[in-house]
């Protein structure tokens, strides 16, 4: 781990924060903006977390003092700077399981080069974060009121994780959620399904948080979810889709690539995975 001047020191018993990986590209200049606006929110510090590739071990001092005029920039919030040397997503994941309440990335789209993560990596790597994973792109506008969160409605046997965190950002922005349904004709949604969806509304009503019921019809013939679910985020000025990090029983075998265009959505619209 490394300091840099001016940055909070490292404290072990601060186990509430917020973790932010960089790349020193401009999607990662982003998703340290989402992080900053978020801890706002939370009430939590952010933690940068930048691995050292074989490359860059020469220039470390430079990376350093990049990173450190990259957080000025932003307004030079009190943040801690971590950089580990090692495999670039190994130690993101590592580095999840530490306690830390959320991970914020910026994903690249469907191209990259070696840190940027992109197409099947982010998928990949939200699957193994430890903790929630916020993914934002370049061009996703940070939205400090996230006055409403899209949650579709998962056909998976546990959805608690991501329910708690979504109550979790629900709670800090007094968010609206959009429990959505796709409706599709002659389709009856499966008992999972429809089991999940009255446990969406309990937990949001347990939590005093404000929501609504969206069953949007299907428009067009399409096994996937994505589209649409872009579709009327989109429509509604959404700050962010909540979808679950692995695939259900339902649709396994489209799911991975539905996942990936919710990720890399051309509206740019963040997305909260767990």
């Amino acid at each position: 781990m490394t300091v840099l001047p001016g940055i909070l020191p490292a404290n072990p018993s601060a186990m509430a924060d917020l973790l932010c990986t960089t790349d020193l590209t401009a999607a990662s200049t982003v998703a340290i903006q989402h992080a900053m606006a978020l801890g706002d929110r939370l009430g939590a510090r952010v933690s940068l977390l930048h691995v050292v590739g074989k490359e860059e071990r020469r220039s470390v001092d430079e990376v350093r003092k990049s990173i450190e005029q990259t957080v000025d920039a932003l307004g030079g919030a009190a943040v801690q700077l971590l950089m580990p040397e090692g495999d670039f997503m190994e130690e993101i994941v590592a580095e999840s399981a530490r306690g830390h309440r959320l991970l914020v990335m910026g994903t690249h789209g469907a191209h990259g080069l070696r840190q940027k993560l992109f197409g099947a990596d982010i998928l990949k790597l939200v699957r193994k974060a430890a903790t929630p994973c916020f993914v934002v792109q370049e061009g996703s506008p940070v939205d400090r009121e996230l006055c409403r969160i899209v949650l579709p409605v998962a056909g998976h046997q546990d959805i608690g994780r991501l329910l708690d965190a979504v109550c979790l950002l629900a709670r800090a922005c007094a968010a609206e959620v959009h429990v959505f349904q796709l409706m599709r004709p002659g389709e009856a949604p499966s008992d999972v399904l429809l089991a999940n969806k009255v446990r969406m509304f309990e937990r949001l009503e347990e939590e005093g948080i404000r929501q609504v019921e969206a069953n949007e019809p299907m428009n067009s013939f399409s096994m996937g979810f994505a589209k649409a679910t872009i579709d009327y985020a989109q429509r509604i000025g959404a700050g962010c889709i909540a979808i679950m990090a692995h695939a259900s029983d339902e649709y396994r075998y489209i799911a991975d690539a539905e996942k990936e265009r919710i990720l890399s959505n051309p509206a740019a619209i963040p997305v909260l995975c767990a």
